[in-house]
């Protein structure tokens, strides 16, 4: 029933990992549920982000999606902020990190209510990055990146997006930049997380099948037809787990 109950939240998980982002917001709240330590859950939830980013960069870059060039300027920068995030992700004790958990519930919820990104339309022009300030400013955002997905990873996806959109990218190329930048620093993170102990790898295989099947809808969801109606479902999910988590963590 465990192994059932992962492999169903990772393909809905996936799926929305793909196609916007938050699908985190799902699995880590549940694997607490189900009686995980928070560091465990968080560390765990890495297992299956990896095998779902590695299927979803090759989906894109076989449905022509994926632009290499951003690479070196995203994921380099995005690396040394994912072992700052890391860092801070093995020390903090499992309350804390469920409170910062459902803080960021909220606020990813309240970002779904805004959707700035909602009328970026695909098919936008897609723009370089030019000048030395403006490479040093996106290298240093991505950075920062970095640091919050090191730490917890759920919602980070909103945020890359909301950097790609502002550099031009539309929405499937940006979650296509998206999954890569992802992969870039998951194994690293993953490797800490498992060095530390914090790693239950048969949960954390139940739950890759179902990231990766989900990823591989996701991707063709999110050439095909866009996320505006996966906000929805996001947002309300979200909240409920936000209360969950923060009356009852």
């Amino acid at each position: 029933m465990t192994t059932l109950l992962l492999f169903g939240a990772g393909l809905v998980a996936g799926t929305l990992n793909v196609i916007a982002g938050g699908g985190s917001l799902l699995t880590l709240p549940l694997m607490i549920f189900m009686g995980l330590p928070a560091g465990v859950a968080n560390g765990t939830n890495r297992v299956a982000l990896l095998v779902q980013n590695v299927a979803a960069v090759w989906s894109y870059h076989g449905h022509g999606a994926m632009d290499w060039k951003w690479l070196p300027q995203a994921a380099l920068p995005g690396l040394l902020g994912a072992v700052v995030g890391t860092g801070f992700a093995l020390r903090i004790d499992d309350l804390a990190f469920e409170r910062v958990l459902a803080i960021v519930l909220v606020l990813v919820a309240l970002w779904t209510i805004w959707d700035p990104l909602g009328k970026r339309e695909v098919g936008d022009t897609i723009v370089g990055v030019d000048g030395f300030g403006r490479r040093i400013a996106v290298a240093g955002a991505f950075f920062l990146i970095g640091v919050y997905g090191g730490f917890v990873q759920a919602g980070v996806g909103f945020i890359i997006l909301a950097l790609t959109t502002s550099l031009g990218l539309n929405l499937v190329r940006g979650n296509a930049l998206k999954v890569l930048f992802v992969l870039s620093y998951t194994p690293l993170s993953l490797a800490l997380f498992a060095w530390d102990g914090k790693v239950n790898w048969a949960y954390g295989v139940a739950l890759a099948f179902g990231n990766l099947a989900g990823a591989l809808i996701g991707v063709r969801l999110a050439v095909l037809r866009g996320h505006t109606w996966v906000r929805r479902v996001v947002m309300i999910t979200v909240i409920a787990f936000a209360i969950r988590l923060w009356v009852w963590g």
